[in-house]
This record gives structure tokens, sequence and C-alpha cells, in this order.
């Protein structure tokens, strides 16, 4: 009730002439703010946003977690984890007590009451270039693994060229029959079982990960022909010298500069918060923390393991894409295909949670104040589709979708505009531009 009774002391100041018009009229206000920041359609239980949001945090980036070790080392690789997940959580929270002092859960309309109509179109446009490669990643997941999974089940040893064994076909497929129908859904907690489905798909990878450990011998056999199209420069010589299986413990290479990046992707769920916990059944901050805090330690401890035994398995020698390493072992093992169905499900899955906060900064940018309509509902989901299955088909490594997106747009929404709008929003009177939580978040800015 902090809001509410801070809007009401508010509605009371005023003067004794025009007390009573006054005070109605700030009441009304204020039960209006009240309301929009607490009621909304469905209400989602604390284990369904849990599972949202873990959903969301966790994606493509977990493929690129082994290749990022092996060009840090295990102990720069785990420094460099645990700073990015602190900084995201520190900056889930930043995103909670702005949106708490304003009564607003979008985080476009933390831009729009930050710097007005600029800071609003600044943060629609970062949301929507970090979705759109988020989604273009899983969908490059979809046209690289797919004819794999087909031609595995087809014993076939390679790839005859079929349309049926053609990514760009099969990713537009999946795009229309299944993508498509879950995004068009209304709310974004009715995607609560599919998001534990996802994830019970990505915790089955990662068992499958761990068991390969030992089970693969090391060095490998090279196996060129199963390699990613743009990835034999990056591991061309399996046996070589570079590559002794030896862990290392700090490293740095050519390929280090990627590292950052791809974590920083790994962990970026912040346009999803705010909708999450508009949709959390008795939303308060620190409800919704917990559930920032439970996800964010459950993905931690996933990507460290994945990322762990995914790089003692194979060393120097796996790729951008971990799934495509064990193509070397044997393209054919069950095991692997298994792994390979459980990645494209949850990967599927994931897209149409990622796509709801780009339709909201669409919405929320173009038509602010109108009420929901199934025709911008629609057009918009297909819209997104489209655009994503173009790049997808014509972007040439998934290294470069990881590099991109989590070089631009990723640090934006995790280090950036989070503590920005908290220095913006959160009133003096409340904390002074000299206090400490606000010195905490300048210094956490500028680290980055």
């Amino acid at each position: 009730m902090g809001t509410l009774s801070l809007c009401l002391r508010c509605a009371g100041k005023t003067t004794p002439d025009d007390i009573k018009p006054q005070m109605t009229s700030n009441l009304h206000y204020a039960i209006n703010i009240w309301r929009r920041f607490t009621q909304f359609e469905g209400k989602t239980s604390f284990g369904m946003s849990v599972f949202n949001l873990s959903n969301a945090i966790m994606g493509s980036g977990i493929l690129g977690l082994a290749f990022a070790m092996s060009n840090t080392g295990v102990i720069l690789f785990i420094i460099l984890l645990v700073f990015i997940a602190i900084l995201s959580a520190y900056s889930i929270h930043l995103l909670l007590k702005s949106a708490g002092v304003i009564g607003i859960r979008a985080y476009e309309q933390l831009g729009n009451r930050a710097f007005g109509t600029k800071g609003k179109i600044l943060a629609a446009f970062v949301i929507t270039v970090h979705n759109v490669g988020a989604m273009s990643s899983y969908l490059f997941i979809v046209k690289s693994e797919l004819p794999l999974v087909i031609q595995a089940f087809l014993g076939k040893q390679e790839n005859t060229g079929e349309w049926f064994l053609d990514g760009n076909y099969l990713v537009i497929i999946v795009s229309i029959v299944i993508i498509l129908p879950l995004a068009l859904m209304k709310q974004l907690g009715y995607l609560g079982y599919t998001s534990g489905f996802s994830l019970t798909c990505m915790v089955f990878f990662l068992i499958s990960v761990i068991y390969k450990k030992f089970n693969i011998t090391c060095p490998l056999e090279d196996r060129h022909q199963n390699a990613l199209p743009n990835d034999t420069d990056v591991h061309s010589d399996l046996n070589g010298t570079e590559h002794v299986c030896e862990a290392k413990l700090f490293t740095i290479n050519s390929q280090t500069a990627y590292t950052i990046p791809i974590l920083a992707f790994a962990f970026v769920c912040h346009p999803e918060v705010l909708p999450i916990y508009t949709e959390l059944r008795d939303a308060t901050k620190k409800r919704m923390q917990k559930v920032a805090n439970i996800s964010i330690l459950a993905m931690f401890t996933m990507y460290l393991l994945t990322a762990l035994f995914g790089y003692l398995t194979f060393f120097g020698a796996v790729e951008p894409e971990l799934l495509h390493t064990y193509s070397k072992v044997d393209a054919l093992d069950v095991l692997i295909l298994c792994v390979r169905l459980a990645v494209l499900v949850a990967v599927t899955l994931t897209v149409p949670v990622v796509l709801f906060p780009i339709r909201r900064a669409v919405l929320q940018t173009i038509w602010p104040d109108k009420p929901f309509h199934w025709a911008k509902h629609i057009g918009i989901a297909f819209g997104l589709i489209v655009i994503v299955n173009i790049l997808v088909i014509f972007v040439p490594s998934i290294r470069d979708i990881f590099g991109l997106i989590g070089a631009t747009s990723a640090p934006s929404l995790i280090f950036i505009l989070p503590g920005i709008f908290y220095l913006r929003i959160v009133p003096s009177e409340q904390e002074p531009l000299l206090s400490r939580p606000k010195i905490q978040v300048q210094v956490s800015s500028l680290s980055y």
C-alpha cells in the first residue's frame, strides 16, 4: 500500500478553498494508479512466473558457453559469469524499484517517464533489436539442428539435398505451425506450461552433457563434414598442439572478445520482467525480486555446469554451437539425437515468450492509449516472425548473432538503461543523487 499512501498524501496537499473537488480528483487519480499497478486480467502463480522468467533467461546462449570458457579459461569464465549474474539481479532490482515509484510495469513506459517520448522510443527500439536478435538465434538453431535430426531419423550419413533437409524451409514451417499460434495467445502467463516443459528439455540437455563427458575420449577424430559452415576457421586442426586435452584456468586469444557479449546475451531477461510482474499473483516488489533471484540462480547453475562439462569434454576443439561439436564423435548417436530434439523443443517454445515484449513495445510506442485489438495483436506477431525468418535465412553463423546482440542491446538492457531510469525516476527527496544507492548505480553502470 506504499504507493497508494504516497498518492493519497500527495492528493491531500490542497488549499482549504478547493480541498473538496481537488481531493476528489486526486483521490480518483491515486486509486486509478493503484488499480493499474495491481490489477490485471488473469493472475499467474509464483511457480509459473519462475518458469516464464527462467525460460526468458535461458535460450540459445547456453549453447555458446562452453566455447566462451575455452577462450577465457575456467577461473576467468567463472569470475565473469558471477559478475554478470549479480549485475543482472541488481538491475532487475532497479527496474522493480523504478516501477514501484510511478506505478508502471512496462519497460518502455519507464523510458517515457525518465526522458519523455525520446526515452520511450529508445527503450522500445533496444527491446525490439535485442529480442529480434534472440528470436533469430533460436530459429537459427532450428535451421541448423532440425535437418540433422531428420537426417538421423532417415539413417542418412550426409545431407542429400531434399527440401525436407533444407533448414530454410524447415524454419519457415516451424514458425507457421508452432510459433505463430503460441505467439497469438493474449497473455504471457498462459505460456507457463510450455516454459516449464522447455526448461525440462534443457535440464535433459545438461544431464546429457555431463554424461557425455565421461564417454568421449580426447583428442577427437577429425570429421570436418559435420562442422558448422564458416566455423572451420575457429578450430581447423582438431588434433594439433593447440587442442591439447588439458583445461586452461586463464587464457586470452583472438576469440576472447566474444566472451562477455555471449555471457551478457545469456542473462538478458529484463524486457520480460515487468510483463511477468504484471501477471504475478499477489504481486509485490519483494515477491517479484524473489522470482528473479530464483530464476537467475537456477540459470547460473545450469550455465556453469553446461560450460564446464562441455569444455572438459572437447577442450580447445569446442565449437561456437556446442551440439555441433558432438557430431565429430558420432553424427547418429541416439542420445545426442534426443538432446537435439530436446533443445529444438526448448528454443522453439521460447520464441513466443520473447516475442511478447516486442509486441508490447510496439503497441506502447505507436498506440499507447488504445485498447486491446486482435488485428494489431496478430499483425505485429506475424510481421515480427516474417522479419526474423528473413534474418535467419541470411545470417551465416550463430556466433555473429551472439557477438552483435551481446555487444550492443544486451548491455543496454542489463547495465545501462535500468540504472539511468532509476537515477531519473526515483525522486531526490527519497534518495539524493549522492546517496549510497544512487552512487552504487552510477559506479555499476560506469563499470561496464
